[in-house]
């Protein structure tokens, strides 16, 4: 119900001036009893759609069409129940509305954002030696272990003296540790950035040991292989990310300055805690941060730059 009622808000407001007699007939789509779909809502949906190829747009046009279809029928099924009268769906009405044009606003903060030059993206390039010259695939193998804090400088002494990371498996099993393991191969751009320089120095075969709220991760370097990206190879990537980085930080100072001239008054049991002062509450938190343990999951190929 949520994502019908966030995608009619945008259609609302996307199609919510004009006369339905002006359009022209080669702008419907489809027409749904005595309603009309139009190419706009469909390019409007497409829009949405990120890394849709372009031989791709006529075949995901014609699913969204028919989800539209699908959309209006049940729109005028719950017109003709006044569904749109119920307080909650009010309710969820007015926070997608607030939700679209807050993005809005913050999205025309970011457009400020400059591009970077070329010594700028140079500089980044060179940089990253790991990311981009010295770019690797890296094939992993990871070990999660329950124990105990105490039991970690045993674990890093066993791990050490083993020849290889199968004798230290047939340590943990013959002692009796619960562990499981996990293996994926990634390209350095799909490792978080935060992680990437220590596993970049080290060797095949190698393996590190860190300590994690549940117990201890063990993450082993099984083989890797060379695949540089050129510095042109690399740019439109590179760009983009700094661009991305550089609307991040216009939108977080807006923000602070938003909260810093306004007056928040946190009423009730709201106000437990807190001095009345906006400040603290303004300081931007990372979007996405490296695991503390170490650990590599399938999320982190979210911080990667894209590259292929």
């Amino acid at each position: 119900m949520t994502s019908l009622i966030v995608l009619t808000a945008a259609l609302f407001l996307l199609t919510g001036c004009g006369d339905k007699k002006e359009k022209l007939a080669s702008q419907t789509a489809a027409k749904v009893n005595k309603s009309e779909i139009t190419v706009h809502q469909i390019n409007f949906v497409l829009q949405q759609q990120r890394g849709l190829k372009p031989e791709q747009s006529d075949a995901a046009g014609k699913q969204i069409l028919e989800r539209l279809i699908d959309q209006e029928l049940a729109l005028q099924k719950a017109d003709d129940l006044k569904v749109d009268r119920d307080p909650r769906v009010v309710q969820q009405l007015e926070a997608a509305k607030r939700d679209i044009i807050a993005r809005a606003y913050l999205e025309r903060v970011g457009e400020a954002a400059p591009k970077p030059t070329p010594e700028e993206i140079k500089k980044y390039y060179d940089d990253k030696p790991a990311l981009f010259k010295e770019r690797r695939i890296y094939s992993l193998q990871e070990i999660s272990i329950e124990a105990k804090p105490e039991q970690l400088s045993l674990l890093r002494e066993k791990l050490g003296a083993a020849k290889n990371i199968n004798d230290f498996v047939e340590y943990l099993k013959s002692n009796d540790f619960k562990f499981s393991g996990n293996q994926a191969v990634r390209a350095a751009e799909q490792l978080p950035l935060q992680s990437l320089d220590n596993l970049a120095k080290m060797q095949d075969g190698q393996a590190v040991l860190n300590q994690g709220t549940n117990g201890v991760q063990v993450l082993v370097l099984a083989s890797s292989r060379n695949q540089p990206v050129s510095e042109e190879q690399a740019r439109p990537a590179i760009e983009q990310y700094l661009i991305n980085e550089r609307k991040r930080k216009l939108i977080d100072e807006d923000v602070k300055a938003m909260r810093t001239a306004a007056k928040v008054e946190y009423i009730g049991k709201f106000g437990e805690g807190h001095s009345g002062a906006a400040p603290n509450a303004a300081t931007p938190v990372p979007v996405a941060v490296a695991p503390a343990n170490g650990k590599l999951s399938a999320n982190d190929i979210s911080n990667g730059m894209g590259l292929k």
